[in-house]
This record gives structure tokens, C-alpha cells and sequence, in this order.
């Protein structure tokens, strides 16, 4: 299974992408602000653009099980789970049916719809726009 992470709205706050499943668009994302290369704000940076190997595992803070991505560089327990700003990132991919502005809603029926979509051995490519 092939996830793409395609980022188009990046600023200082926040970064905004469309997901596709097997080429499908899915839903939008949310993520922290995508920064230069070797700059990173714990908690408050996207994580760098490639593509990483998706297991599905328990997460001890969530207490549900959940997506994660697999040997990003400088970063550990990258999630993809619900959440409707920046604030609730914390370096994570967060995914909703819907864009309000900085926002995004139906964040949990988004990550259920997905869940049950997935199926391994799952791979997520993330890209930024040309001009990041």
C-alpha cells in the first residue's frame, strides 16, 4: 500500500497537505511548519520530506493503535492520528475530511476511515511544493 503526503500550504505556523491512498485522494493533513534542512524546534517542526516504511502499533499516549512512520531522521513516535491544529502535531501528520482555514475537521472519522484502509507492508512518500 503507497500513501502520498503531498504538502501545498506551508507557513510559519502550520504546514497543510492532501493525502492519497493507492493514488486516491483521501483526505487533508496538518502538520507542524516544515523548516530548513538541520533546523528543528522539538514538537514544533515537520519532519523532512522522503519516504518511510508505516507499521501499525499501540501508542502508550494515545491508548489506541495507530500508524506509525519508521526511521525518520531526527525524529521518533511520528504518528498519524487526529487533531484539528498545529497545536495538537507535535511533529505528528494529522488528518481530516475537511479544511477550515488553519484547520481541519472530521480529523477522527478521517484517521478511522484510514485505519481500516490500511494494510501492510504500507509506505508514505511526503513532498513539499517546488518552491519550499
Amino acid at each position: 500500500m503507497e500513501l502520498t503526503l503531498i504538502r501545498f500550504d506551508l507557513d510559519a505556523s502550520r504546514t497543510i497537505g492532501r493525502l492519497y491512498v493507492d493514488k486516491a485522494s483521501y483526505c487533508y493533513t496538518l502538520e507542524d511548519t516544515v523548516r530548513m534542512d538541520g533546523v528543528k524546534v522539538p514538537g514544533k517542526t515537520a519532519i523532512p520530506t522522503g519516504r518511510y516504511a508505516i507499521a501499525v502499533t499501540y501508542s502508550p499516549r494515545f491508548k489506541v493503535v495507530l500508524p506509525i512512520l519508521l526511521n525518520v531522521p531526527g525524529f521518533d513516535g511520528i504518528r498519524i492520528h487526529a487533531g484539528n491544529s498545529a497545536g495538537d502535531t507535535e511533529g505528528c501528520i494529522l488528518v481530516g475530511h475537511n479544511l477550515e482555514g488553519d484547520y481541519i475537521t472530521s480529523s477522527r472519522m478521517a484517521l478511522a476511515g484510514l485505519i481500516d484502509k490500511l494494510h501492510l507492508p504500507a509506505w508514505i512518500t511526503i513532498t513539499n511544493p517546488p518552491e519550499a
